[in-house]
């Protein structure tokens, strides 16, 4: 288990939308706390307002009520330490500039030495495993390889906090199965803190050090998981282990709940 120390704090966030109809309450009071180099995972239902939350988080967007605390100072705006890596990966790439292009490009403006920055991005793709791929365009790489592109634009930043929003939803099973286990490295090896959101529950278990399961919207923090599985993880021996088993259990149970509530 991470050692903890409290990088990010929720404190009593709400996000109401205002229709002809009235107001669409998304979030309805939900507190918590990210500890640094933590795995945190969050899960719920469809229409559980988890992106809702994930993009106030990012400061994408404003919450209705409440505050997000990232190192003693709110959280106004996108904070230069985080990096957001969506599930429509291939929207988020540049068809038309190779895949060193896209990775360089949102570090122009932070990184003025050309040098310095093509060495960075040379980094980040050797680490994803694209290295030989820098030459090509997005529309020539599987899936796979395309969102591997983005974790590594994402990864250019050098975030603190590395927030994912069902990054891998799209992607065949041996694929994800790859990307977890590359995102576990990848985050072991930086020491980085990652918010994920996804809606596949043995997915959340095998990737998170502690999962926050949310009731049905206006959401609110159902229950939370420990998973307490050793690191490092691995897709075969770490699911057969009774403590996956166990949190897998409390979390599909949980969500079974919200379901029927």
């Amino acid at each position: 288990m991470v050692q903890l120390d409290n990088m990010l704090e929720v404190h009593h966030i709400k996000k109401h939308y205002q229709t002809k109809n009235g107001p669409v309450y998304a979030i309805g009071d939900i507190s918590f706390k990210v500890e640094k180099s933590e795995f945190l995972v969050i899960v719920g239902s469809s229409g559980a307002g988890k992106t809702t939350l994930l993009r106030i988080l990012a400061g994408l967007i404003e919450p209705t009520s409440g505050e997000i605390v990232f190192r003693g100072q709110p959280v106004v705006g996108p904070p230069r330490a985080f990096a957001v890596v969506f599930q429509d990966y291939v929207r988020s790439l540049y068809p038309w500039f190779s895949v060193h292009r896209n990775v360089e490009l949102p570090l122009v403006n932070l990184i003025s030495d050309r040098a310095e920055r093509r060495s960075l991005v040379d980094q980040m793709l050797e680490r994803v495993g694209l290295r030989s791929q820098a030459h090509k365009h997005p529309q020539e790489l599987s899936g796979g390889q395309q969102q591997r592109v983005a974790i590594a634009r994402a990864l250019a930043y050098r975030p603190e906090v590395l927030i994912m929003d069902e990054p891998f939803a799209s992607l065949d099973a041996q694929t994800r199965s790859d990307l977890e286990d590359l995102m576990l490295q990848l985050k072991r090896d930086s020491g980085m803190t990652v918010i994920f959101v996804t809606h596949d529950v043995d997915e959340a278990v095998y990737m998170g050090d502690r999962i926050l399961v949310l009731s049905r919207s206006p959401s609110t923090i159902a229950t939370t998981v420990a998973t307490s599985l050793p690191l490092p993880r691995d897709q075969i021996t770490t699911k057969a282990l009774p403590a996956f088993s166990a949190a897998r259990t409390a979390v599909l149970t949980a969500i079974r709940e919200q379901s029927s509530a």
